[in-house]
């Protein structure tokens, strides 16, 4: 009986109530109720059958779920990269070196390492070595090199700026050009994640320890970057691939690793040069066989002679 009774209240109220399906909180309906008369005993009332689910009467009647403060995601900070150009000593910072003995996975070119010796002392013969083994990766993988065409554009823009650079020192105009041809693919305006600027990506510390007051202006960038390959060049006694590991990662780098730092971006980075330097190599009048002989452009003649 009280259930029939209940079910006939329900019923009187399911008509005459008012039900909101608008407002919901907390995941149950608001209802506005009111008073209402049950009917007469023994009058007739049309009865309406309600189906109830149970798993839906359950959900709606449960207490609301608390809901976790969402963890924020830790993201392992990568490391810093070396600069280009920058001159820092970056042996303690910046990109974690290898431990000993690991292999450097994360390098792309790790298989011309597993030919050419990194050690500062083991220097006979390394360079020609480098170059030659450059196009003799596995299944006939070879270090990307430059586009001669794009190669030949730079050396337009710049050549001139490049080669009075290069006057009185022990930097080839041709080594100029493969270094600006990878800092900077020939753009004035590039700058780094890490602030390095400019044609030869000098950061300021390097540009100001070479009298750069301009990084973005081409002259100055240039001479700048010779002025700091010139020194390079002393300090390593012309060990070619000594002075490209520390123009990317910083003369302290390769001192303190007694050779090329295991940094995967200079042991891509010094490649990537010597590829650059063989495409230079072919746009000089007479190609140079040292980093630091001479070289004059045949683009350069070439404009004079039109002009």
């Amino acid at each position: 009986m009280r259930f029939q009774a209940g079910m006939t209240l329900a019923t009187a109220l399911l008509l005459a109530g008012s039900v909101s399906q608008a407002q919901v909180l907390m995941g149950q309906e608001d209802f506005t109720f009111r008073s209402v008369k049950p009917p007469v005993g023994g009058a007739k009332v049309k009865r309406i059958t309600v189906q109830i689910d149970p798993e839906e009467q359950a959900r709606r009647l449960a207490p609301p779920k608390k809901t976790e403060p969402e963890q924020p995601v830790e993201v392992a900070a990568s490391g810093a990269t070396p600069t280009p150009g920058q001159g820092a000593d970056l042996s303690n910072g910046g990109v974690s070196p290898l431990a000993p003995g690991s292999d450097d996975v994360s390098s792309t070119y790790a298989w011309f390492w597993d030919e050419i010796p990194t050690s500062i002392t083991a220097r006979q013969g390394r360079f020609v070595a480098a170059l030659a083994i450059l196009s003799k990766g596995p299944s006939g993988e070879s270090v990307k090199a430059p586009r001669m065409q794009h190669m030949q554009d730079i050396a337009a823009l710049y050549g001139t700026d490049i080669l009075k650079a290069t006057i009185g020192t022990e930097v080839s105009p041709a080594l100029v050009l493969a270094v600006i041809g990878i800092e900077s693919a020939g753009n004035p305006e590039a700058v780094s994640h890490a602030g390095a600027e400019g044609l030869m990506q000098l950061i300021p510390a390097t540009a100001e320890r070479f009298g750069v007051t301009d990084s973005k202006d081409p002259v100055q960038n240039i001479k700048g970057g010779v002025a700091y390959l010139d020194w390079l060049m002393k300090r390593f006694d012309r060990d070619p691939l000594m002075v490209l590991a520390a123009y990317n990662s910083g003369e302290g780098a390769v001192e303190s690793n007694a050779g090329v730092p295991p940094y995967a971006e200079t042991r891509d980075y010094v490649p990537k040069v010597l590829a650059a330097w063989q495409v230079a190599q072919g746009l000089c009048l007479t190609p140079p066989e040292l980093v630091s002989d001479p070289c004059v452009f045949k683009v350069m003649t070439t404009t004079t002679a039109s002009n």
